[in-house]
């Protein structure tokens, strides 16, 4: 097993917000100094455009969902390789964050022996560290959080860079539910073990801090996702949900690699509408609460 296995998610709370990427892309954005403002991007219709141009054909595909992987700022893009995709040993000029989303992901130093990374699981790679990605699957998509312009050099670029890397598979997210953390409401008590659920991925989950989050909602439950004045950036890992602003009409139906946003105090409403549990990643500045829909307070 490789050396960047972690045997918990909670090794991974010690890891910093993650730096920079390179390449054409639309800006996919919210306007934070135009009131409070929100986007859907439902994964239909998402542009796919290469991420490796370099590479021709062989480069895996990218598909831009808020920001500007190619600017100064943070952005959030899919990726979606081929089936058998295995890249040459690489560095990134920036430090990258990952979850996937179907398939499998293998990512990990050259000689590390294969670590197929399935749906749900969560990984980072430093910047300037020497690595291959490979995809295992004919559906294999992950999304890719960056913070700032993204781009992919050859190895003997590499350079050292205080930063670990960090692997975790699915099975080893550590759940927290309301009788574990603020962030869930659940009525009743003690808090029942099949309501709505949170994994803290990284970052500082205090007020004003950016940070990433797994929220988990059980088949055919609706909750509320209330941001308190921040940016709210959400990711469908796994399930199909339902999304609609508090006060709107609109409702949208978003497979997993759909994309939410908002600035601003915001509710989401959000619904589990498949057989399996739902898993949402949410990126925030401090923290937003998870409202069972019964429990509207």
């Amino acid at each position: 097993m490789s050396m960047r296995t972690l045997p918990s998610l909670a090794l991974a709370l010690s890891m910093t917000a993650m730096g920079s990427a390179q390449v054409t892309a639309q800006s996919t954005d919210l306007d934070p100094d135009a009131g409070p403002t929100s986007k859907v991007v439902p994964k239909s219709e998402v542009k796919w455009e290469q991420l490796n141009p370099a590479r021709g054909d062989k480069s895996p595909k990218a598909g831009t969902l808020w920001g500007d992987r190619t600017g100064r700022g943070p952005g959030g893009f899919l990726l979606k390789p081929l089936d058998g995709f295995r890249s040459p040993p690489h560095i990134h000029n920036i430090a990258y964050r990952g979850v996937v989303i179907s398939g499998l992901i293998h990512n990990d130093d050259p000689k590390a022996v294969d670590m197929w990374m399935p749906k749900g699981s969560f990984w980072t790679q430093p910047a300037g560290e020497v690595h291959i990605t490979a995809a295992k699957g004919r559906n294999t998509l992950a999304y890719i959080e960056v913070e700032g312009a993204f781009g992919v050099l050859p190895a003997n670029k590499a350079f050292a860079n205080k930063e670990r890397p960090v692997n975790v598979d699915v099975s080893n997210i550590v759940w927290l539910d309301a009788s574990d953390t603020t962030w869930v409401d659940q009525p009743g008590t003690p808090a029942s073990s099949d309501g709505p659920k949170m994994a803290f991925l990284w970052g500082n989950p205090q007020d004003g801090q950016l940070n990433g989050t797994f929220v988990k909602l059980p088949a055919g439950f609706s909750s509320e996702l209330r941001s308190n004045g921040s940016s709210l950036r959400a990711v469908v890992i796994q399930g199909q949900t339902s999304h609609q602003l508090s006060g709107e009409s609109d409702v949208s139906n978003l497979e997993p690699g759909s994309y939410f946003g908002s600035t601003g105090e915001t509710v989401h409403q959000v619904s589990c509408e498949a057989d399996d549990a739902c898993i949402i990643y949410v990126r925030t500045e401090g923290k937003f609460d998870v409202i069972p829909a019964q429990s509207k307070k």
